[in-house]
């Protein structure tokens, strides 16, 4: 059976370095990231991956007051994407726009800080806010988007770890090939920084990093490299069917071409390169093409000490016979950005399909030499012939593994 091909018409982001995608990618190939200290509750100063976006640009004051941070980020993302794709969307049929949101995790930001206001009253309940329960469910970022845009087709989100991004995109696709909508909005949204729990967990596991200087905390593949930079983001793409892009007229900024997600099925934890190589090989089979046909490989390397090893000996296992395909990384500008990772370190690469420029990993002082690839494009952006395929890893806790295909589109 044929499948319906699925394009990317539109994006729209927010990012610690940048709110468009044309500031996002031109502070990536000047390798210009953005993490700062913030004061984090029972935990002092710690880095962080900020967003700097208006939020009342399109939302109303009480929007804002009863919704999230990880709703504003998803509904600003969503009308960029929009405007981005130049849809018509006041004559466009609402209940045929699906809203696929991946997020690592959600609810738990509203509950702890409610837990802490009360706690500030002798722990009096009448002092909880009684918007606590709409906050709090997993469909929310989804859900504000769909109540803030008047979108009434399907939405939810997609529960992922730190593959949701992809998990979202991933989702969106497969709904459009089933007839279900017939206009996505897909990606990842994340709003981490709000918690002290998930920089706590992270303390206790030995995985936070730590550096006099917070712009070199997030450094994959450095021999000196200590954890991770927990941060913010978002980034929402518009997804048709081929036919129906062309119908209308819309510029196409890429195809997805093949996807996997599968399951190490070994730890709560640690990653299985076994597990993510073979989810790579999948995701290679369901397009129809080689290792060797992929230009860049974006790692979802995390900056911590094993997981970027492991997720290397994967990548040197599937594509460490391609003189071809460089490998670069986006978390080293901006930290980890959680439920949005996958989509933002994708929307990154995209503007390589035009410049042909691979945009490096930076804060790479000294090769961790269980990290050298190659093809590994460290501290300066690289000039190609041509890219035409990106392969988008992005992994996450319970074992999931997750890898996107976006092919220049050609007619």
């Amino acid at each position: 059976m044929e499948l319906d091909r699925i394009v990317i018409t539109g994006l729209g982001l927010t990012a610690p370095n940048g709110n468009t995608l044309e500031e996002f990618r031109a502070n990536l190939l000047a390798g210009v990231g953005h993490v700062e200290s913030i004061e984090m509750r029972y935990m002092g100063k710690v880095p962080a991956g900020v967003c700097n976006f208006d939020p009342k640009q399109y939302q109303t004051r009480k929007e804002l007051r009863v919704g999230t941070r990880a709703g504003s980020i998803a509904i600003y993302c969503t009308h960029e994407a929009i405007i981005s794709s130049g849809l018509d969307f006041d004559r466009f049929d609402k209940s045929r726009i699906g809203v696929y949101v991946g997020t690592t995790e959600h609810g738990n930001v509203e509950t702890e800080n409610e837990v802490y206001n009360i706690s500030q009253f002798d722990y009096d309940v009448r002092y909880w806010t009684h918007h606590h329960n709409p906050r709090t469910v997993a469909n929310n970022p989804a859900g504000e988007i769909t109540i803030n845009t008047g979108i009434t087709g399907p939405h939810y989100t997609i529960g992922a770890a730190c593959a949701a991004g992809n998990a979202g995109l991933i989702q969106a696709v497969q709904m459009l090939r089933l007839g279900e909508v017939d206009f996505a909005l897909a990606g990842g949204v994340s709003e981490s920084i709000q918690t002290f729990g998930i920089f706590a967990g992270f303390k206790s596991q030995g995985a936070l990093a730590d550096h006099s200087d917070p712009n070199k905390a997030s450094r994959p593949f450095d021999k000196s490299r200590n954890g991770i930079v927990v941060s913010e983001g978002g980034a929402i793409y518009c997804l048709e069917r081929l036919s129906d892009a062309q119908a209308r007229g819309a510029t196409i900024l890429g195809e997805i071409a093949g996807y996997r997600i599968n399951s190490d099925a070994s730890d709560y934890v640690l990653p299985n390169p076994e597990r993510q190589a073979e989810c790579m090989r999948q995701a290679l089979a369901s397009a129809g093409i080689e290792a060797r046909d992929v230009d860049i490989v974006n790692t979802h390397a995390t900056s911590t000490p094993q997981g970027d090893i492991q997720e290397i000996k994967a990548v040197a296992e599937v594509f460490g016979d391609c003189p071809n395909t460089y490998v670069n990384n986006t978390k080293s500008y901006i930290g980890h950005a959680m439920g949005a990772a996958g989509a933002l370190e994708l929307a990154g690469n995209l503007p390589s399909f035009q410049d042909n420029i691979i945009h490096p990993t930076i804060n790479v002082d000294e090769l961790d030499p269980e990290c050298a690839l190659p093809n590994l494009v460290v501290n300066k952006s690289r000039k190609v012939d041509a890219v035409k395929v990106i392969f988008n890893n992005s992994f996450g806790m319970l074992g999931i593994n997750s890898a996107l295909i976006v092919k220049k589109f050609e007619s």
